[in-house]
């Protein structure tokens, strides 16, 4: 992919060989194609300094795994990390990366990732390079790789450019603070099942209500607690 894009994204990964992935196709390929953004992979392992490449040694205090060398990763962000950017750690025990996030991040001029493995990194460099250690859920993956592509993912396709709808942005689940309401298509009839009468109405000003209901009633059935947090976010407008 090309350096010269204006969003640059750097992946400190012992996996170079997992990326681009689903990155390089659909919204996020065209859109590297087209020069908005670029993907740099970079081999942790490469920046070892013993003939066997070693990233990870045993933890002080005991206990099982083993953890990523703060020397080896300290050397790759050198040469990987650009200052002003953004420096991500994906981590479980991270703050959760949400859509504001992701807002953000595409404001920058890029984002460095480093993808931790083993039982993590080493507390010193995270420290030393005050990265912001962030987690996609709770959950553990096997490694921050999949993490990776999934912050990028939400990222590049909030860049200019990328959609080719504002609306459909604007429109999103967390964008306006719940989840989205449903769609529908044609057929207008499908196995027994209708669109809904008010969407084929015209009637744009009750679709709008519609659409809003429906969304404030599935936020609060699957999501109470992003619930919470929008009417204590609209009470504090109101106050």
């Amino acid at each position: 992919m090309s350096t010269t894009a204006q969003f640059q994204a750097s992946v400190l990964t012992l996996f170079p060989e997992m990326f681009p992935g689903p990155l390089g196709a659909s919204l996020a390929g065209k859109a590297a194609t087209d020069g908005l953004w670029s993907l740099e992979t970079v081999d942790i392992r490469d920046f070892a300094s013993d003939k066997h490449r070693s990233v990870d040694d045993t933890p002080f205090g005991g206990g099982a795994g083993m953890v990523m060398r703060p020397d080896v990763i300290d050397a790759a962000l050198h040469q990987a990390h650009s200052d002003g950017r953004p420096l991500i750690y994906l981590t479980p025990r991270g703050r959760l990366f949400d859509q504001a996030t992701a807002r953000t991040l595409a404001k920058a001029d890029g984002v460095t990732l480093l993808c931790g493995r083993y039982e993590g990194v080493d507390q010193r460099v995270i420290e030393a390079w005050d990265m912001d250690e962030v987690s996609v859920g709770d959950f553990v993956l096997s490694g921050g790789e999949a993490a990776a592509i999934t912050v990028l993912d939400a990222v590049v396709r909030l860049l200019p450019g990328v959609m080719g709808s504002a609306d459909s942005l604007t429109e999103e689940s967390f964008e306006t603070g719940i989840l989205e309401y449903p769609h529908y298509t044609r057929p207008e009839e499908w196995n027994g099942r209708t669109v809904p009468e008010v969407l084929r109405s015209g009637h744009h000003k009750n679709i709008e209500t519609w659409r809003q209901d429906q969304a404030e009633t599935i936020t609060r059935a699957r999501r109470p607690d992003l619930w919470g947090r929008h009417v204590a976010a609209n009470t504090n407008k109101k106050g």
